[in-house]
């Protein structure tokens, strides 16, 4: 790659400097000359080579995201932060009194006005949620909330208040604990993947979260004669599937370093973000060709943010949120929506034939979370008002199972109508996928509308339904549980 020329650098080798990636708080570190590993992307726009302290990453960063230390150190130490930020703030001054004084490179103090135009370009000051540190927050698992939302005393209160009798109240009990899900059968493989024949990839594949989507796809990667490794936050559910043939890795980036393509899937948008830029994340042993599939459903900001990062570091990106729920995962029976770099698709195809049934590959980064979103969305609209539906048929006194049969006989049968409805009419809520995440994905949908102008007043009233739900405590249950809200 050709230098970029006739530009004059306001960094030289080892100066101390704050380095700030896209999306995240600036951290401390030094400008060193590049690694072997560190490839520099291909971006005709100066930048430099930074190593950071404390994580001891090293990562490519635009100039013009680079700022000098001692005069940045006040602005940027002034609020609270993790344990790892102090620390690497005291190795920071610690190198700063080494150096010789003369090397310590100056410049003038920009107004708070010239800063916040650096982190706004556009120059509006986006009101939202302050940037987590995700860049060094160790993987400590999570905490459950214990705020009003899960607090189970408020939370049987209200159904008490509603004008209903004793029966009623020890009925909505009984369908608020009813959510038994089935174990996994890892060894059993299942006839659709029997069917396809899966001829198993010559690439070591690495993967990250066993949820309820990642234990069915693990399941038929190793069932398909993958060499597999894999990482989650509980590792105690790792157990079974290292018994079926799987590596255990400890941290992300073991399992990183242990793969050629290193699969992701998560909760959501916080979570994926940790899992790359968290201690001991994926990012610390992404090389030049190593390849990162992101296959939670999140938004395509967050999905630009870690492609940004990956890219940095010369590795290979792809997102790939899947539809289907628990069923189809164990079934092998997803439909995968991938974009990004398309060598990376063509890489991943045993994987993809493995644990879906089609893969599409949609163009650039940002477009298959985008059409998942939206797609999230139907599914949620339909759910929200088959609920609405069954709820109005029990009130007027008629049979649930009858419009259930007649449902399946018309147009409007579907797997989503016949599965739901079922498990409204036995009152049984065993999680294929959970309401939260189907309510988190309302939400991001609804994100889109906002940022394109585009009115969407159906999916934001059914997503108040889906909130309310959460509210009350079924944001673990399966999503046919926000007929528990729309029946009491």
């Amino acid at each position: 790659m050709a230098e970029i020329t006739n530009v004059v650098s306001k960094f030289s080798i080892g100066d101390p400097v704050w380095a700030k990636m896209k999306g995240f708080f600036p951290w401390p570190g030094k400008v060193v000359s590049p690694t072997k590993d560190v490839k520099r992307p291909a971006l005709k726009k100066s930048m430099h080579c930074v190593y950071f302290f404390g994580t001891k990453n090293y990562a490519w960063v635009l100039e013009e995201h680079i700022k000098p230390y001692l005069e940045f150190k006040e602005m940027h130490t002034q609020k609270s932060k993790s344990s790892s930020f102090k620390e690497a703030v005291e190795t920071a001054d610690d190198y700063v009194k080494s150096l010789p004084e003369k090397a310590v490179r100056t410049s003038e103090l920009p107004s708070i006005e010239e800063e916040i135009a650096t982190i706004f370009p556009d120059g509006t000051k986006k009101a939202e949620k302050p940037h987590r540190d995700y860049s060094r927050t160790p993987f400590l698992g999570r905490t459950k909330c214990t705020g009003r939302e899960n607090d189970s005393s408020k939370t049987n209160s209200v159904p008490m208040k509603n004008r209903r009798g004793k029966q009623q109240n020890e009925r909505y009990e009984k369908l608020k604990k009813n959510k038994i899900t089935p174990p996994l059968d890892i060894e059993q493989v299942s006839d659709t993947l029997r069917r396809k024949n899966v001829k198993p990839s010559d690439f070591k594949i690495g993967f990250l979260g066993l949820g309820i989507i990642g234990q069915g796809i693990v399941k038929n990667l190793l069932n398909s004669g993958h060499h597999l490794t894999i990482w989650n936050r509980t590792p105690s559910k790792c157990k079974d599937f290292v018994k079926a043939g799987a590596v255990q890795g400890q941290t992300p980036s073991d399992v990183v370093a242990a793969s050629d393509i290193t699969f992701s899937c998560v909760s959501d948008p916080q979570a994926a973000k940790e899992m790359v830029f968290g201690n001991c994340g994926v990012l610390r042993e992404i090389r030049s060709n190593k390849g990162y599939v992101e296959m939670t459903s999140i938004d395509s900001e967050s999905s630009q943010d870690i492609a940004e990062a990956i890219q940095l570091r010369g590795g290979r990106y792809l997102e790939a949120p899947v539809l289907g729920s628990k069923k189809p995962a164990e079934e092998g029976n997803l439909i995968i929506l991938a974009a990004g770099e398309k060598s990376l698709f063509e890489d991943c195809a045993s994987c993809f034939r493995a644990m879906g049934k089609q893969s599409f590959f949609l163009g650039d980064i940002g477009n298959a979370s985008k059409s998942n979103l939206i797609l999230n969305m139907i599914l949620g609209t339909t759910v929200g008002s088959l609920a609405e539906a069954m709820a109005l048929t029990d009130r007027a006194g008629l049979s649930q199972k009858d419009l259930l049969e007649i449902l399946e006989l018309g147009s409007l049968s579907c797997p989503a109508v016949t599965e739901k409805g079922q498990a409204i009419v036995e009152g049984s809520f065993g999680t294929n996928m959970p309401l939260q995440h189907m309510q988190k994905d309302l939400r991001l949908a609804l994100a889109i509308g906002d940022q394109l102008e585009q009115p969407l007043p159906l999916a934001a009233t059914v997503n108040e339904v889906y909130k309310h739900a959460k509210r009350f405590g079924y944001g673990e249950h399966d999503v046919s549980a926000v007929y528990l809200r729309a029946r009491f």
